[in-house]
């Protein structure tokens, strides 16, 4: 796994308003190495065929490959450099996650968003739910990974609020 990007916080500017229907974006590429998944593995999810590359050999892969869990570590971070921009309230959920193919060391991952849905609050004025349609990708267009995350987001009025108070 490449590296994480230096961290800088910022303030993010868009709102639900600034939001479109169809909006989509698209990572840069990174490098899945085997000393990232063994290193995430052995932390976090040591089951054998992520955390012993020999063992690993005689598993349903045939070689190591990386937890779920390290998939969507790896998303989050990808996520994060191409929609830090948005003002989250927070993730409330995910739905049709799915994992459909392996990562393995020496595979090029990248991360596509599409927003899909927009709906305002009817109870809340200062938020909307933004339905975001996520996929890790390996290479240019195979999808190991999909879901479809549900996120509140600050509305302009919820951004007026906060600096008020």
């Amino acid at each position: 796994m490449s590296e994480p990007t230096t961290f800088v916080p910022a303030r993010p500017h868009r709102t639900f308003e600034d939001l479109v229907v169809g909006e989509r974006r698209q990572s840069r590429d990174m490098l899945v190495t085997q000393d990232a998944i063994l290193t995430f593995a052995r932390a976090y999810d040591p089951q054998w065929f992520h955390s012993d590359a020999d063992m690993a050999k005689q598993s349903v892969f045939g070689e190591l490959v990386a937890s779920g869990i390290h998939v969507l570590a790896m998303w989050r971070q990808l996520d994060h450099e191409i929609n830090s921009d948005i003002d989250f309230v927070c993730g409330v959920g995910w739905d049709e996650l799915r994992l459909k193919r392996a990562i393995r060391a020496g595979d090029i991952i990248h991360v596509t968003s599409e927003i899909i849905d927009l709906r305002p609050s009817t109870t809340r004025a200062d938020r909307g739910t933004a339905l975001t349609r996520y996929a890790v990708l390996v290479g240019s267009e195979e999808e190991a990974v999909t879901f479809t995350s549900i996120n509140l987001v600050y509305t302009r009025e919820g951004v007026a609020q906060r600096q008020a108070g």
